[in-house]
């Protein structure tokens, strides 16, 4: 097995940055003209999408084959 520590360590910036990118997405409650709305951001930080339902944020993050992950 690989020593994990020393694997992390000689990760780029830029690798270390793509952690997850294809795996994980957020989902994170914002106001859009004073309703909530639930923006999917990836793991990087970027903008997926915003949707009007939460339970339709998290099954499309689902159905992409992600972990979806609340944001507060």
């Amino acid at each position: 097995m690989p020593d994990t520590d020393q694997t992390v360590q000689d990760l780029s910036q830029q690798d270390f940055l793509a952690l997850g990118v294809n795996d994980v997405a957020y989902i994170k409650t914002i106001q859009v003209d004073g309703r909530a709305q639930y923006a999917i951001y990836a793991a990087d930080g970027t903008e997926m999408t915003v949707l009007a339902n939460r339970d339709v944020a998290f099954a499309a993050v689902v159905r992409n084959d992600m972990k979806p992950l609340s944001v507060h």
